[in-house]
């Protein structure tokens, strides 16, 4: 059984990463969206911490919150002024938005709450180890996910370049 100070510790991590979440998307000054974005990376890197998971952890600070927030920072500066505000919605926008994140807040909960248990019963986890782990997540074979991965790491040289090109027009 769970200690109550580790059910505590998570309920906190888990309440930091749903504001800063909401904090990230709501501002209207990018950099602090992006500083936003940071705290979230780093409050579910001690997640990984809190499941004993170290590795995915360490990644999640340094690939994450130590490259894609650099990269995220680093392309705001070439493309706008840092005190650059967002333009306010228009209202009709807004509805479409708000029903968008809601009908996804149910698609998730529906989601989460049917793998829980709730719906429906699931078997037992045996002992998984970082190699399988890793074979899965990188591996080419059925539900591997090396395609997406290397598809991920195109888009985001195609967005470098985009920023630098539209850096050097001004």
């Amino acid at each position: 059984m769970e200690s109550v100070g580790s059910i505590i510790m998570y309920l906190i991590i888990a309440l930091a990463i749903i504001v800063f979440s909401v904090l990230a998307v709501t501002t209207r000054k990018i950099l602090r969206s992006a500083t936003y974005l940071l705290f979230t990376l780093f409050a579910t890197a001690g997640i990984y911490f809190m499941m004993d998971y170290q590795f995915l952890g360490a990644v999640q600070i340094a690939v994450y919150a130590g490259g894609i927030v650099v990269l995220v920072v680093f392309s705001i500066l070439l493309t706008s002024k840092p005190g650059d505000k967002a333009e306010k919605l228009a209202s009709k926008r807004r509805a479409i938005g708000l029903l968008a994140a809601f009908a996804m807040l149910g698609v998730s909960g529906y989601a989460l709450l049917s793998r829980c248990g709730f719906f429906a019963q699931l078997p037992a986890m045996g002992d998984v180890t970082m190699d399988q782990i890793g074979d899965q997540l990188l591996g080419t074979g059925q539900g591997g996910m090396l395609l997406p991965f290397e598809a991920i790491s195109v888009l985001l040289l195609a967005c470098i370049i985009g920023g630098i090109v539209v850096a050097r027009k001004r």
